[in-house]
């Protein structure tokens, strides 16, 4: 039996020369027929986007790991890339007086001598306070153990936890104040970074608009959608960082403050400290909490303690929550929530430079996708909203 096309009009049996049936198909039975054994549309469409999925992720996994493998080059290049980022409007308002390579150095100086005061004002309080920081958190020792104690814990088990405490802390102070400096005095590695990062900066802050010249010529999208979103990722970090400044301003007043008020000592280091790692999401207000509360343990007591944690609490919580949206205006405009599990999972798969620059980045998505299509919107609204012309009437032929 053999099929063939036919005229539509005809499907009738034949015999052929051979004795067998000649079956006249015609065109829509054979349309029919090739729909008939075809993959549903769902399933072509999920395969489809199943392999998308694959390919994404496999594009993401090969990119984190070329970042991975070339961090000590990617690390400074990224970290000078948020400061110029953010400092850049500095640089511009310097360059209208002068040429912008002198306002770029100036800038790099003075980032470079700020940079180095925090370095000395932290490691000169905890240098100062060497020996007073081992016999306080000896007696913060003496005291967990008392409590440890009052919960139920055996005096041997107790007593175990607070030699080791005490046999460690000389250690961990030497290592804050003489063994941090001679170790950064041996790491090649670390000079190298520093120097490239300011290096780095330097030419971001000199030549940083014709690199975003450059950069929304090659995205291969309109110019104006370029536009938007280089624009948009700028924006979106100086208002985050912006915000983050002044969030973390406040919170070092506060814990300075409350440190100063409860002569608790190196208020003045706690406070730098807090400041400095406010810039790392909840890691760093969490570190520089605890440093906070232990040292408040040893030197003044659990009453003491407690009340620092309460300060440390109330600056990291309900008064910055108070502060917070005033700071960051609309820079993040994300839920709380989403922030929390964006910076996370960024953590894990970037380190540090994922932790800072998950809610920046991720605000920056959410921002130019509304601008582009509030831009979609506007441009479809004239075409939808467009009368046809009047007619105009056509003059009477003369003859």
């Amino acid at each position: 039996m053999r099929f063939t096309r036919s005229n539509p009009q005809t499907n009738d049996a034949t015999k052929s020369a051979d004795g067998r049936d000649h079956i006249e198909i015609d065109a829509a039975a054979l349309r029919d027929l090739s729909s008939t054994f075809a993959p549903p549309r769902a399933l072509r469409d999920l395969g489809r986007t199943a392999w998308l999925l694959v390919g994404g992720f496999a594009l993401v996994a090969g990119i984190i790991w070329l970042l991975g493998t070339t961090a000590t080059i990617v690390g400074p290049v990224v970290g000078a890339l948020i400061v110029a980022t953010v400092i850049m409007p500095l640089v511009s308002a310097l360059a209208a007086h002068m040429p912008r390579a002198a306002a770029a150095a100036i800038v790099l100086v003075g980032l470079v001598v700020l940079a180095l005061l925090v370095l000395v004002l932290v490691i000169a309080g905890i240098t100062g306070q060497r020996v007073g920081l081992a016999q306080n958190a000896n007696s913060a020792a003496v005291k967990a153990q008392s409590w440890l104690k009052s919960v139920g814990v055996d005096e041997s088990g107790a007593a175990s936890a607070s030699s080791t405490v005490k046999a460690d802390v000389p250690n961990i102070i030497s290592t804050l104040t003489t063994g941090v400096i001679n170790g950064i005095r041996g790491l090649a590695s670390l000079v190298f970074g520093l120097s490239l990062a300011a290096l780095s900066l330097f030419f971001l802050l000199k030549d940083g608009p014709m690199m975003r010249r450059w950069v929304e010529h090659h995205l291969a999208v309109p110019t104006s959608v370029a536009q938007t979103i280089t624009g948009g990722v700028i924006a979106s970090l100086r208002g985050y960082f912006r915000g983050v400044t002044i969030v973390a301003a406040f919170n070092g007043v506060i814990v300075g403050l409350g440190a100063l008020l409860l002569d608790v000592p190196l208020a003045g280091t706690l406070a730098v400290v807090t400041f400095v790692t406010a810039y790392v999401p909840f890691i760093g207000a969490f570190v520089a909490g605890t440093l906070a509360v232990v040292v408040a343990l040893g030197a003044k007591g659990a009453t003491t303690a407690v009340i620092m944690l309460v300060i440390v609490i109330l600056a990291n919580g309900l008064l910055q929550n108070i502060v917070q949206p005033f700071a960051m205006g609309a820079a993040l405009d994300l839920n709380p929530l989403v922030v929390l599990v964006a910076t996370i999972g960024a953590g894990c798969i970037a380190g540090t430079i994922g932790l800072i620059l998950a809610a920046p980045l991720l605000s920056a998505a959410v921002h130019i996708s509304r601008d582009l299509a509030r831009a979609r919107a506007v441009a479809a609204l004239p075409a939808e909203q467009a009368e046809p012309p009047p007619a105009v009437p056509q003059a009477m032929p003369t003859s």
